[in-house]
């Protein structure tokens, strides 16, 4: 076989030829034989293709026919690694081999059948797991459904063990219960679209998918480890490409989760930075962003009566991903009360003339006021708190800090003395939006003073009025080493965007 050097995308090493064979016969065969070879040009020299056949089943009769093809490739890869990357293309497309039937039906099979004149026999390990490289592949001397498009191609071309011509062994076999696809694959799914030019060379700064939803398991030192999650998904996108392969985003996520699920749970902020690192590398980007929620069931007990209740917060992970290096974030978004304290103030200043009307002296009326709740509208709130990953920093913590910033916690179950407890509480302890947001970055800074100075954190706090019809806003993003600078009475500097601070970290 031709083992000719090439100077193309392995940068000028030896490259050697294989020969690759593809099959599926469930769901759309030709779209996942095309998306298949797609994905092999991506990291192959594909320089020949067959026809495609339609084929009868082999060892299990019982399941739909098959769509087979073989293209020849050249490459640097070891056998090992030519065979690693064939099983994460496969699992990419839909593949679970661990739960299929031996010669049963799949979405997509994609067999290493020769590599240059090797004959090896080992097993090697591939995605966690001990798995045969055998070249030539066995029994490809005795199926029809290989050697008819191998012939296609290499007709010439002899097997290293028998020494025989394929289109000798071909004819040998026969072509019974192989049939050539009228037509071929779809010529709109055969190209790469995606990779072709686009009419107008502008790169964009964020494309992907947002909304993807799954049940994941994390970590998080609760009972439960698994929760439902929302994933948002993006990549750069290259001025001289067409667009991204949309269509990875949810496969590549359902196979991070799967090859998590064989090891100990991650943090979320780590699945975010496992997702945004295997994008960078699948949809060959420059930058990946990936944003994961989860909801969080916590278990509580009412302020007075003690009654059990549960309630759930939302878990944040954030990762950025370049070629060279991954940012992670992790944070909360927690409900709560606030009270607002110019309403507070008002109602204050009516009631003091109010009693002084009725004949209280000024020291009695300061008094009274001093140990009478006073009313004021109430604004159901929610806060954010973000920080870069450290091992220190937990989930519960931040919960908590968001919850302690606002003017009382909230409760999915109140009997009438802990509703009057968090309403009391709330009136006792009125805010403003911009208080939430101050007191949140004071407890980051007090609780957390081990995370360096270059550290991130954003606290953001979102009140919805009660009497109006608007929403009221606060954020702040800094870095640890500036907040503690301006808690020890520095002048206070421009706020930080996480965008920002994140540019700034891929970048140093």
């Amino acid at each position: 076989m031709d083992t000719a050097n090439h100077d193309d995308r392995s940068g000028g090493a030896h490259l050697h030829t294989v020969f690759l064979g593809l099959g599926a016969n469930l769901g759309d065969r030709q779209v996942s034989l095309a998306r298949a070879l797609g994905e092999l040009r991506r990291v192959f020299d594909v320089d020949a293709v067959s026809p495609a056949y339609e084929t009868d089943p082999v060892g299990v009769l019982d399941q739909p026919r098959f769509i087979n093809l073989v293209a020849r490739a050249r490459t640097a890869e070891t056998p090992a690694a030519v065979l690693a990357t064939l099983k994460r293309i496969e699992r990419d497309l839909g593949r679970r081999p661990e739960t299929e039937k031996r010669y049963g039906p799949r979405p997509i099979d994609i067999d290493l059948l020769l590599y240059d004149d090797l004959v090896l026999d080992e097993t090697v390990e591939s995605e966690g797991r001990q798995m045969s490289l055998q070249v030539p592949h066995p029994r490809m001397d005795e199926r029809a459904f290989v050697l008819v498009p191998l012939a296609d191609i290499a007709p010439d071309a002899l097997h290293p063990v028998l020494g025989v011509r394929f289109a000798h062994l071909r004819d040998k076999v026969g072509t019974d219960g192989v049939t050539l696809l009228g037509g071929g694959l779809l010529a709109g799914f055969a190209r790469d679209i995606q990779e072709e030019p686009p009419r107008n060379a502008i790169g964009l700064g964020r494309v992907g998918v947002t909304g993807i939803e799954r049940v994941i398991r994390l970590a998080t030192g609760h009972p439960v480890e698994l929760f439902y999650a929302q994933l948002d998904l993006f990549v750069d996108l290259r001025s001289d490409r067409k667009g991204v392969h949309m269509s990875r985003f949810p496969h590549l996520v359902d196979q991070t989760l799967d090859d998590l699920v064989r090891r100990r749970a991650p943090d979320i902020e780590s699945l975010a930075g496992r997702v945004a690192e295997d994008l960078v590398r699948r949809q060959d980007a420059e930058r990946a962003e990936v944003r994961v929620r989860a909801q969080v069931p916590r278990t509580r007990h009412t302020p007075i009566t003690a009654q059990r209740t549960q309630d759930l917060f939302t878990l944040l992970g954030w990762a950025v991903s370049s070629t060279e290096k991954t940012v992670r974030l992790v944070g909360v978004e927690v409900a709560g009360i606030t009270a607002c304290p110019c309403a507070q103030e008002m109602t204050r200043d009516h009631a003091h003339e109010r009693l002084r009307a009725a004949g209280f002296s000024e020291e009695e009326a300061r008094k009274a006021l001093d140990v009478v709740p006073l009313a004021t509208h109430s604004q159901r709130s929610l806060g954010t708190l973000i920080v870069s990953d450290h091992p220190t920093v937990s989930a519960d913590d931040l919960a908590r800090i968001v919850e302690a910033s606002m003017s009382s916690e909230i409760y999915e179950l109140l009997k009438r003395p802990d509703e009057f407890f968090v309403v009391n509480r709330a009136h006792a302890n009125p805010k403003f939006v911009e208080d939430v947001v101050r007191d949140m970055l004071k407890h980051v800074a007090d609780v957390y003073p081990q995370l360096p100075d270059e550290a991130f954190v954003l606290a953001r706090q979102v009140n919805s009025e009660s009497i109006h019809r608007h929403d009221v806003y606060a954020e702040r993003g800094t870095t640890m080493g500036e907040l503690r600078r301006e808690l020890g009475g520095e002048p206070a500097r421009r706020s930080l965007s996480l965008e920002a601070w994140l540019a700034g970290e891929l970048e140093g």
